[in-house]
């Protein structure tokens, strides 16, 4: 890995974020207001580490939905460095892989040092009341 990640305090609330998707709509932390729990996952489409997990990410996502667990996917990467993240091939790996969850952009990178997030896959779980119950 280039860079570790920083482990951020359980308990910590969730950090506030409106995204563009790789859908088209915005969506925001509060349009998850209604979960019992919220998991972030800081991903993108080259990382290798991504990729091997990317259809497991899918189907597990997908079985915890209906258990009340709403998912988000960013993408934080430099689209110019890392053609591969961009939008379009975005979507392809979402496709792939299965993803029933919003994929967002966050083109300056500011979501990403909201969270700390530092590498990909980057999870961040949060409980019903938004505080941090996971990180890894």
């Amino acid at each position: 890995m280039a860079i570790a990640s920083f482990m951020v305090s359980l308990g910590t609330p969730v950090p506030s974020f409106t995204l563009p998707s790789i859908g088209g709509e915005t969506v925001s932390d509060r349009d998850f207001a209604e979960a019992s729990a919220l998991l972030v996952v800081f991903m993108s489409n080259h990382c290798p580490y991504v990729r091997r997990i990317e259809s497991a990410i899918g189907a597990l996502t997908s079985e915890y939905a209906g258990k009340g667990l709403a998912t988000a996917a960013v993408c934080s990467n430099d689209t110019a460095n890392y053609p591969d993240d961009g939008a379009d091939h975005l979507r392809e790996q979402a496709d792939r892989a299965g993803f029933g969850f919003p994929y967002l952009v966050d083109e300056s990178q500011k979501t990403a040092r909201g969270f700390n997030a530092a590498c990909t896959p980057d999870f961040f779980l949060y409980d019903r009341e938004r505080k941090l119950a996971y990180r890894g």
